[in-house]
């Protein structure tokens, strides 16, 4: 299985070659409009940062446990945005 470094990287790499900010990021993903992230868009960001498929559902849940402060079980722009600067250090 990848690391969490190697995970976290390849998504930075995404964010940062394929998008012109974090936010238009968040905003191409949140396929809803609703302002938040769910499993499914989650799931589609790591398809899109070429995560491995067997792990994408796992590294979704963990991303969520991780940065899902209001517990909603979503991911809001403000945690978002807290997640990419903790990748980006």
């Amino acid at each position: 299985m990848a690391s969490k470094k190697k995970i976290l990287k390849k998504i930075q790499i995404l964010i940062t070659n394929q998008f012109d900010s974090p936010e238009d990021a968040f905003n191409f993903f949140d396929k809803k409009g609703s302002g938040k992230l769910s499993k499914t868009e989650i799931v589609n960001l790591l398809k899109q940062a070429e995560i491995n498929g067997f792990i994408r559902g796992f590294v979704s849940t963990k991303l969520i446990e991780g940065y899902d402060k209001d517990g909603d079980g979503l991911i809001s722009w403000k945690e978002f945005k807290k997640a990419v600067a903790e990748i980006k250090d």
